[in-house]
């Protein structure tokens, strides 16, 4: 059983790896003796299942009660109920609530786990399940469904109360809404499944930790490449593959991630947003930003104050 997290931090330096012999019944589990590939999980908080952690299976995970700071890769945001994230194979995630009530809430999470290998070999045969190929694609990077919340909470009831081909059914249904919701957003820009083993793995999140915990530091490929004994042109070919990203490009995506959460979170004036993230030049900031995020920092904040209820 994974220790309690109350005294470690919510993001700790490399994920823990959940395997099946830690998925006991007493943390609610289902075995998949009993029920197959599609397992169920519904739990509170705080709990030991909540921990910076990734496993082999997508992960699609609601939340029905608090609110807090959501872990995706190397996505950092809010989160409150009908939070929706589909989260792919071997991806980084953990869902913190602020606002916890005294003793904790009985349910927070409504969890389902689902295996990749046959959901592809079953698309091979069946024309109808290469629908969700594109929504799997997708769901390396992680993505937030909105306005699904109700429809959501039903399709997981009825994946839960069902069996067998009922449960199958159920699931596809579920998957078919995601498949055509249009109203999303991919979250992290850290896509960690194209490492060949654990070892690389832990690797990989090794160098975005040391990259993400001190964001406001400059950071070269040379540095980097030298601290994990590489040269430049192995490291780069190395960081490229395992995030699908050139070194540049994600330190530039994190660190504008970041900005967006403290235009989020606070009321700190754009120029030391800017700083704070590592722009030492707030021309190349705005300019970054308008580039990712597709506006500029002060009309995202307009924006996010907007879709969170926060007050302008």
């Amino acid at each position: 059983m994974p220790p309690t997290r109350a005294a470690l931090s919510p993001r700790q330096t490399k994920p823990e790896l959940e395997q099946d012999h830690t998925r006991s019944k007493a943390l609610g589990y289902e075995s998949p003796d009993e029920v197959g590939i599609i397992r169920c999980l519904a739990h509170g908080f705080p709990t030991p299942l909540a921990r910076w952690h990734y496993h082999d299976e997508y992960e699609l995970h609601l939340i029905t009660a608090t609110s807090g700071k959501a872990f995706v890769g190397d996505w950092i945001g809010q989160f409150q109920p009908g939070h929706l994230v589909l989260t792919g194979p071997r991806l980084p995630h953990n869902w913190v609530s602020m606002d916890l009530p005294e003793g904790g809430v009985a349910e927070r999470d409504l969890v389902i786990q689902f295996p990749h290998e046959p959901i592809e070999e079953a698309s091979r045969h069946i024309p109808e399940m290469r629908a969700v190929l594109p929504l799997l694609e997708r769901a390396k990077n992680g993505i937030e469904f909105f306005d699904v919340y109700p429809q959501a909470v039903q399709h997981w009831r009825r994946v839960k109360a069902s069996q067998g081909l009922g449960r199958l059914g159920a699931f596809c249904e579920f998957l078919n809404m995601l498949a055509h919701c249009k109203d999303y957003r991919l979250l992290s820009n850290a896509q960690l499944q194209s490492v060949d083993n654990d070892a690389q793995l832990d690797q990989i999140n090794a160098i975005l930790s040391r990259i993400t915990d001190k964001l406001s530091e400059d950071i070269s490929v040379g540095m980097l490449a030298q601290e994990f004994g590489m040269s430049e042109s192995r490291f780069s070919r190395f960081f490229r593959r395992a995030t699908g990203n050139t070194f540049t490009d994600f330190v530039n995506h994190v660190r504008i991630n970041r900005a967006c959460q403290l235009l989020m979170e606070s009321d700190h004036p754009i120029t030391r947003i800017g700083f704070d993230v590592g722009f030492n030049n707030m021309a190349n900031f705005n300019r970054r930003f308008l580039d990712i995020k597709g506006m500029t920092p002060r009309e995202y904040r307009r924006q996010v104050a907007t879709r969170f209820g926060l007050v302008q």
